[in-house]
């Protein structure tokens, strides 16, 4: 598990094919790797990944190719910049939310522009998440852990301050930069929890979450929707 506050910005040093998948070596910047072990949890740019080597400025991992398709890894080049954070411990002070490493969707930057001393993002979901995005609801971006100002369908507004546009990689996106998205933990059972037994059934066999269901379970007016 993780906060979604990030401890430094890495670059990729290398990527070493090994039979289809990837080992990237990472330059870990500031990150404080003196208490690390092999077998520890570190989130690349919101990717959890498991350090393979420790070397003396950063750590290797290997990426297997289901997360190089899903997620934003796949289009990492050497020097290519990531957002990173190590996993937190019970001492670890929770300053964003509660993110799991697990990408739900790769989404893109429509729109950057300034907004006094801030930055304001839109940012374009992938449609299957929508439902899981709410304003001032935490969504979690490159591993970032940021608030959601406005939603309109799947594109949704961030404003971002000055400290994390310096701290991130926040402040080299630009439109169509792709960008991992990770939901709210909480979205994500919660519509698991409402399906009650149907959660038991098959994909085919059951449509989901609708109106008339949510209704009938005091969750909405019959006329909603």
């Amino acid at each position: 598990m993780f906060t979604g506050i990030i401890q430094s910005i890495g670059r990729i040093q290398r990527l070493e094919p090994r039979g289809g998948d990837v080992r990237l070596s990472i330059d870990a910047g500031k990150l404080d790797l003196s208490h690390a072990a092999l077998g520890d949890s570190i989130a690349v740019s919101g990717v959890c990944l498991t350090a393979v080597e420790l070397h003396a400025h950063g750590f290797s991992a290997d990426v297997s190719r289901e997360t190089l398709s899903l997620t934003t890894l796949g289009t990492l080049t050497p020097g290519s910049r990531v957002n990173l954070e190590p996993a937190l411990t019970l001492a670890t002070p929770l300053g964003g939310h509660l993110v799991s490493g697990h990408v739900d969707g790769v989404g893109q930057i429509i729109e950057q522009r300034e907004d006094a001393r801030s930055w304001r993002l839109r940012i374009q979901a992938p449609a299957e998440l929508a439902r899981y995005i709410a304003p001032k609801g935490s969504i979690c971006v490159d591993g970032t852990s940021l608030t959601v100002n406005q939603v309109d369908g799947a594109v949704f507004e961030l404003n971002i301050v000055p400290h994390t546009l310096e701290e991130t990689i926040i402040g080299g996106y630009r439109s169509g930069t792709p960008v991992n998205l990770e939901v709210d933990l909480i979205a994500r059972y919660l519509e698991r929890l409402l399906l009650g037994d149907a959660a038991a059934e098959s994909a085919r066999a059951k449509s989901g979450l609708t109106m008339g269901f949510l209704a009938q379970h005091g969750f909405a007016s019959p006329g909603d929707g």
